[in-house]
Formats: structure tokens, C-alpha cells, sequence
């Protein structure tokens, strides 16, 4: 079984959970912020840990953030394959020692292209996926790459867009699950971005075919190698 971690009620898998459906993969979404438990590790096919707007390090607020570090070590220590977006990658760096900036100045929002590394090239998750592509950034904080880990991805505005850790475990910075609809509400939650919110859905529209295309590309790719597609 597939189990996807919510961590933020206004940050679900979206798109995701929308191309599973089509492709009739059985999966099962942990609401974590709601205080729904954990499964055990040893009883998954594979894992994806979502976004949320709290940081790793915002343990006393969200104190949720513990049992599911400690979750994300034995998940990832077992290779079970792992998926971490945006906070869920940011969670994957903390946990295995690298640093997770919080403000960054790598912050971003909105769409924009990521380049693969030459590794990120040859990395599985990224078969089929073109050297530079489409993503969608919603992110303050930015993570590094943990000791051992490769790094996968980079754009301009930040280093590190994507790494692989270990044999099976995964982090991205950018969100591969976006729809109109999600840009739209996150847009909304600070004025800042709510006076954008007009171009940063023409923006995510107008990039929208090459952003899926890429984005279900990753996704097939780690149900390939979860071995659940």
C-alpha cells in the first residue's frame, strides 16, 4: 500500500492523488496534522510525505513534526521507497543531518524552470524527464543535501531542488502535484501573494502542459520503482 502524509489541511496531494486514481493505484492518505497514526513502516509498498506551511524545526507548534521525523528515519532506513515534497524533502535532509535554512534565501514561488544535474540525468526518478523543466515553488525555507546524499536538481534562485539519499528515498523542493485550483488558494494566504494571484495563476496555466507532463513523469517513475506500476 501507498500511503501519502498530509501534514496541512490546505496541502493535499492534488494532482497526485488524481493520476493514482486514474491509474488505479491503491493508496491511503495520512491526515498527520489531524493526529492520524502513522503505519508501521514494515507494512509499506512505499511512501510520499507532502508540503505544509510550518518548518522541520516548528516541533512546539506542530507537534506532530516528532513521531513523523522519527517515522521518515525508519521508513527510509528500511528501503521503503520514499517521495519528500517541499517540507517532506526538508524533513528527509533534517533527519539524516543536513541543514535546513529557515527563512532561505533561496525562497521562491510561483513557476519556474529546474535543471537536472548530471547525476539527477541518470537518477531513476527522473527517466524520461527533460535536462530542464517545469516546476511549481511554494517554498521560505530550502534544504541541503545530507552527507551521503547526491544531489539531483538545481535552479538559479536555489542550489538545491532535488537530491536522492540512500538506494530508495527521495526529496524535491519543488512541488510536483500542483493544480490551478491549490496555486490559487495558497496564493490567498498572505497579501503579499494575494495581490499576484491573477498572474500566478496565468503563469501556472500557461506553463501548465509541460509542468504535468513532467510532473506525472516523476510520479510514474516512483510508482516503477515502487513497483506499484
Amino acid at each position: 500500500m501507498l500511503i501519502i502524509v498530509q501534514n496541512d489541511a490546505e496541502v493535499p496531494c492534488g494532482a497526485y492523488g488524481d493520476y493514482l486514481r486514474e491509474w488505479r493505484v491503491p493508496f491511503r492518505v495520512v491526515n498527520s496534522h489531524a493526529g492520524e497514526a502513522l503505519p508501521p513502516p514494515e507494512e509499506l509498498s512505499a511512501a510520499i510525505v507532502l508540503g505544509g506551511a510550518m518548518g522541520v524545526h516548528d516541533t512546539a507548534r506542530h507537534p506532530a513534526l516528532v513521531p513523523l521525523k522519527s517515522w521518515i528515519a525508519e521508513t527510509v532506513d528500511r528501503e521503503v521507497p520514499f517521495l519528500g515534497i517541499c517540507l517532506g524533502g526538508q524533513l528527509l535532509a533534517d533527519v539524516f543531518g543536513a541543514r535546513v535554512l529557515s527563512p532561505s534565501p533561496f525562497g521562491e514561488k510561483g513557476t519556474h524552470g529546474v535543471s537536472l544535474s548530471n547525476d539527477g540525468v541518470g537518477d531513476p526518478l527522473f527517466s524520461g524527464v527533460p535536462r530542464e523543466f517545469i516546476t511549481f515553488q511554494w517554498h521560505n525555507d530550502a534544504f541541503e543535501v545530507p552527507s551521503g546524499g547526491v544531489r539531483l536538481a538545481f535552479s538559479a534562485a536555489c542550489p538545491n531542488q532535488a537530491f536522492r539519499f540512500g538506494p530508495s528515498a527521495w526529496g524535491t523542493q519543488f512541488h510536483p502535484e500542483m493544480t490551478a485550483e491549490l496555486v490559487d488558494l495558497w496564493a490567498r494566504w498572505s497579501p503579499e501573494t494575494a495581490v499576484r494571484v491573477d498572474g500566478l495563476l496565468a503563469e501556472f496555466r500557461r506553463e501548465e502542459g509541460d509542468y504535468r507532463s513532467a510532473a506525472q513523469k516523476i510520479l510514474a517513475n516512483f510508482l516503477s520503482l515502487s513497483k506499484l506500476k
